[in-house]
């Protein structure tokens, strides 16, 4: 039978959940653990999904380590915990195509595509989404330039190695966009938060309503005072009136 996991790389930990799914069958709860995370240190810091095959009458395992998600592994080379919430505004990395390449390696034995070219393109368009750039340019232009031919040789010979000397030009340009993004950023908290006061004062200057033409004000409530509702006063012609009938 096939139990379904889902680890931490290199740090499986045993609990409720590890326990109910493999103490039921009889087998070394401490053996598991101990093969997977030797199974799955390579990912460490990440989510795995594992699966373990194990034989109900031996109780014999083997652990089958599935490949993490595209997301998770485009996360670590970047050295970010999270991707961007507004992508098309703030991008949070800045990676080397053989950096990509390096994760469609990983992943294209589990992918439907026809061709590396395909699987690079298809976490190329991840990375558009988690808002990293690849080559300090966005993921969807890098795609069409992929079509036109670009980085065609290094796709081919997936190539992984990164020049430490094009790393750090990386980096450097990333780091200047960074800060060009916060003080942008800046600006516009800075600007909206001097709409909302000016909409504050406004509606604080805004004059109260008048009481209507003949309209008597209500009595102000005095501690301890009953308040009675003010005597209408009869008007002048009806008194005349009155007086006549008399």
């Amino acid at each position: 039978m096939q139990i379904q996991l889902l680890v931490d790389g290199g740090d499986m930990k045993p609990g409720p959940s590890i326990g109910q799914k493999l103490g039921p069958l009889g087998i070394n709860i401490g053996k598991v653990i101990q093969e997977v995370n030797s199974s799955t240190s390579s990912f460490k810091g990440m989510k795995v999904p594992v699966i373990l095959d194990i034989d109900s009458k031996t109780k014999n395992f083997t652990v089958k380590v599935m490949t993490p998600p595209t997301s998770q592994l485009l996360k670590k080379e970047a050295g970010i915990e999270k991707g961007s919430g507004i992508h098309k505004k703030l991008k949070v990395g800045n990676l080397a195509i053989e950096q990509v390449i390096s994760v469609a390696k990983i992943k294209k034995e589990g992918m439907l595509a026809n061709d590396f070219k395909s699987v690079v393109k298809s976490v190329l368009g991840t990375c558009q989404s988690l808002g990293i750039l690849i080559e300090g340019i966005e993921a969807k232009e890098l795609i069409g330039s992929i079509n036109k031919g670009k980085y065609l040789s290094e796709i081919k010979d997936e190539k992984t190695t990164v020049d430490e000397k094009k790393k750090q030009k990386l980096i450097a340009e990333f780091e200047a966009l960074r800060k060009k993004q916060e003080e942008q950023l800046k600006k516009e908290e800075e600007a909206k938060a001097a709409e909302e006061a000016a909409k504050a004062a406004a509606a604080a200057a805004a004059p109260t309503a008048a009481p209507a033409p003949g309209a008597v004000a209500a009595p102000t409530a005095v501690p301890g005072v009953p308040t009675t509702a003010p005597t209408a006063t009869p008007a002048k012609g009806k008194e005349v009136a009155k007086e006549k009938a008399k």
